[in-house]
């Protein structure tokens, strides 16, 4: 198989199906419901819950490594497999299993442009029947430099190098809406909600990047920083991970913990 890129257009897939490669591996992260009324011919349905741990106060922290072990290896995941990654909502589960791949070494990954509703409204097969993959023995190392912890979030406060990615709501930023114990957001993080790197008009496909990083730039987030990107659970940040991904930034990291954890602390310094 040719080396496919990480955007991948749904036209582009369609012809990949027709040639039936057993090196891709096909993972859905739509609703469980979405994926039983539709889905890409092949696709395994992963629950996008399977990729926290779902513990209180901060749920969306990476899984422990058992529970990753047995995810991917149910999902048959190898060295070899080129993974597709999509969702039914704009691309912030697809993002969070791109940076989970990330997490585990995994290099091998493509996002389907839009996901499920592109892939859907523009008239590309679909199927009902749910696939399950051949298991395989995974073996979990975690790169932690993918990772930001607390102790890196509070790091970045006061370092001209580091630059932190709201991808809130503008309420939740402002503490105007407060859904941790403590409302208001990390002192110096700029927010762009991720539901703004959707285009709504295009079957949810990511908007231009170019004006993207016009905007990241006026920011201070600039390709020479380190980034680091949260919302609440890092769900909704893993559609900001990826477009930094896509705009080939070199030293970005995903806060698992994101607000979950930092807004449900009383010792943590926040801005409003």
């Amino acid at each position: 198989m040719a080396t496919l890129p990480l955007l991948l257009e749904p036209t582009d897939l369609e012809k990949l199906l027709e040639n039936a490669d057993p090196n891709l591996l096909i993972l859905d992260t739509s609703s469980a419901e979405n994926y039983q009324k539709h889905h890409v011919p092949g696709a395994i349905h992963l629950a996008p819950s399977r990729l926290q741990r779902g513990e209180k106060p901060a749920p969306g922290k990476l899984p422990h490594a058992e529970d990753l072990k047995a995810l991917f290896s149910e999902m048959g995941l190898t060295a070899d497999k080129h993974v597709i990654a999509y969702d039914d909502e704009g691309g912030g589960w697809a993002g969070r299993l791109i940076w989970t791949l990330d997490v585990l070494g995994h290099k091998n990954y493509s996002y389907l442009n839009g996901g499920l509703p592109a892939w859907v409204n523009e008239g590309h097969p679909v199927e009902t029947t749910p696939n399950t993959a051949q298991a395989s023995d995974f073996t979990v190392n975690i790169n932690n430099e993918v990772i930001a912890e607390l102790d890196d979030v509070l790091a970045s406060i006061d370092d001209p190098n580091t630059a932190v990615w709201d991808a809130r709501s503008a309420k939740e930023y402002s503490g105007e809406k407060v859904v941790a114990a403590r409302g208001g957001h990390i002192p110096g993080a700029f927010n762009i909600d991720w539901l703004e790197l959707m285009d709504k008009e295009n079957n949810l496909r990511l908007i231009d990047l170019n004006a993207l990083q016009t905007r990241l730039d006026e920011l201070g987030a600039d390709k020479d920083k380190q980034v680091i990107t949260h919302c609440q659970t890092h769900h909704r940040s893993g559609l900001s991970y990826l477009a930094m991904k896509l705009m080939g930034y070199q030293n970005i990291k995903g806060y698992h913990g994101s607000w979950g954890e930092y807004g449900n602390r009383e010792d943590t310094p926040i801005d409003a």
